[in-house]
């Protein structure tokens, strides 16, 4: 085990046997004689671990800790004494020592205390590092893209990120609403705080009661212990509700009172608990026309909808799918243990010329399939799924046969309307029959 190791004692002799000892164990010394010095080489280098001896020259050691200690959080410091006394040692290990023990008698602990610290050191180090990765890899910077939508957007998240405004994320499935939301929390005054994420539509109302809420033992059948709720575990950080406009009636009650007080009670509880949590919802639904229809609460939404960003669907992106696919590619094929294969001009003319209804995640999953299936150093159109191929020759055959394009444009107001064909009917301006029969006549 590697490290560096400070040693600050005004015994010169004392001080280099410690060094001799401590250097048999592979580690990096440094000695210094005073507070002073000790405190230039924290400057300079970085220390794992301090050894320092309680009385020196220019100051006391409990104190230097103290002081050390809040400067450099990742250092740990060993006291050394000549004379223990139990209020000394209390107050260093109060002022963030990681030991405090006797010199002479205690020697031979010396160099197993140093490892222990060291494993300290090391896993705080491990911590940060993947906290520093976590942030990297959902930070502003990461969102691809250039076009003048995605920049907007971007543009707006940023500018709330550092606030703690509620957001509602609005959008079609697989536009990034999770990744938004996370680069949001990590980049605001929450970082490093939970950051809880649950999909509203996965769970039955009890389920999810309980999910966000919590419960008592005996609150239903199966609840044989208390549990915490995901606004609990979220507590001083970001709680991400995705599929929002699925949440039952009854429960956004219970949320409006999260979000005007803080405060909830569990399932088959009497107590009211008070959590600080900020709270990110998205929704791939029109929350006013679910207002209307009586399935929304509006002064939940009016609550949720404090700062609201829309995501746009890939089809008003298409100048960032050459670099969002090259992207997938370089991903999928380190993921395979392959090279990165050329996207050929007429495969990303195709990806450019698709509607993408699955968006962004449909994108990637196409990508994750030609990578997986290609074995040569380029991909072409034969690559692409069928429904992909047909659509692109399709297209460019097409172009201006009007059947083609009447076919274009229902498809569009069919995904527009998550496929409701009454609501598509109503738009297009034609009579129900008419559209399934043209649905019919266009394999739709």
């Amino acid at each position: 085990m590697n490290g560096n190791i400070l040693i600050i004692d005004d015994e010169e002799q004392l001080r280099k046997l410690l060094a001799r000892i401590i250097g048999l164990e592979n580690f990096m010394v440094e000695e210094a004689g005073t507070i002073k010095a000790g405190f230039d080489y924290l400057e300079r280098k970085q220390i794992d671990v301090v050894l320092c001896d309680v009385k020196l020259p220019d100051g006391n050691g409990v104190e230097f800790v103290k002081a050390a200690k809040n400067k450099y959080p990742v250092t740990e410091f060993i006291l050394l004494t000549a004379y223990a006394n139990i209020p000394d040692g209390v107050l260093a290990m109060k002022n963030g020592a990681f030991d405090y023990i006797m010199k002479g008698d205690d020697n031979d602990k010396i160099v197993p205390l140093l490892h222990r610290a060291m494993e300290k050191v090391q896993l705080h180090k491990k911590v940060e590092q993947l906290q520093k990765q976590l942030s990297n890899k959902f930070s502003f910077d990461t969102i691809i893209g250039n076009s003048v939508p995605i920049q907007e957007a971007v543009t707006l998240a940023r500018k709330v990120a550092a606030t703690d405004a509620t957001v509602l994320l609005l959008g079609e499935t697989g536009t990034g609403k999770e990744v938004f939301a996370q680069s949001i929390h990590n980049n605001g005054n929450r970082n490093g705080k939970p950051f809880v994420a649950v999909n509203c539509s996965a769970f039955s109302k009890e389920l999810l009661e309980s999910e966000l809420f919590g419960h008592k033992a005996g609150a239903f059948t199966g609840a044989i212990k208390d549990k915490k709720g995901l606004f609990e575990e979220a507590n001083g950080g970001t709680i991400f509700l995705d599929e929002i406009g699925e949440m039952p009636a009854e429960l956004q009650a219970k949320l409006l009172r999260v979000l005007e007080s803080g405060e909830f009670i569990k399932v088959g509880d009497t107590k009211t608990l008070k959590v600080n949590v900020r709270i990110i919802a998205a929704t791939n639904r029109d929350l006013q026309k679910e207002i209307e229809a009586g399935r929304f609460r509006s002064d939940l939404f009016y609550r949720l909808s404090v700062f609201q960003i829309t995501l746009p669907p890939l089809r008003e992106r298409i100048k960032d799918i050459p670099v969002l696919a090259n992207h997938f590619a370089s991903v999928f094929a380190a993921k395979t243990n392959k090279s990165v294969p050329v996207l050929q001009k007429e495969y990303l003319e195709a990806l450019q010329h698709y509607n993408w209804p699955g968006n962004i995640r449909e994108l990637k999953n196409i990508i994750e399939r030609s990578v997986i299936l290609n074995d040569e150093s380029q991909l072409s159109a034969k690559n692409l799924p069928v429904e992909l191929q047909t659509e692109t020759d399709n297209h460019f055959s097409s172009a201006f046969d009007l059947a083609a394009v009447e076919k274009q444009h229902i498809r569009k107001v069919l995904v527009y309307t998550k496929g409701n064909k009454t609501e598509t009917a109503r738009l297009l301006n034609i009579g129900l029959t008419t559209l399934y029969r043209k649905i019919e006549e266009y394999h739709l």
